[in-house]
């Protein structure tokens, strides 16, 4: 696969990890997703400006009783904010997190509702 060969050269093992999981997830996914060409997995990072969800107006509130584990969100997060947990439910890491919208638009059962930041 050239991706492996490409993430030896590089020497990133982790990256190699986590685009392989990503693959397999892909795998999984309806056919138009699978049409999509594959993409590296990118993680937040500290940019040079510290943490950088401190500007966002709206953010994603997911009800995970409902969530299927589907992990749409996670595969179409631009900023790879949605991070899986053990048991593969969705958490938003908001230090991070523009309130983009995009998981909650992309989530097939809309449980992923945007609110007003700030609102409780």
């Amino acid at each position: 696969m050239i991706y492996r060969g490409l993430a030896k050269y590089f020497n990133l093992r982790l990256a190699t990890t986590l685009l392989l999981t990503r693959m397999d997830t892909m795998a999984k996914a309806p056919q138009k997703m699978r049409d999509l060409p594959p993409t590296p997995l990118s993680c937040p990072r500290i940019a040079s400006t510290g943490k950088t969800g401190s500007w966002r107006t709206f953010r994603p509130i997911i009800n995970t009783e409902k969530c299927t584990h589907c992990q749409i969100c996670w595969i179409y997060c631009p900023e790879a904010c949605v991070e899986l947990d053990a048991t593969n439910l969705p958490k938003i890491n908001y230090d991070y997190c523009k309130g983009c919208g995009i998981c909650a638009h992309e989530c097939p059962l809309k449980i992923i509702q945007m609110e007003r930041e700030g609102v409780t």
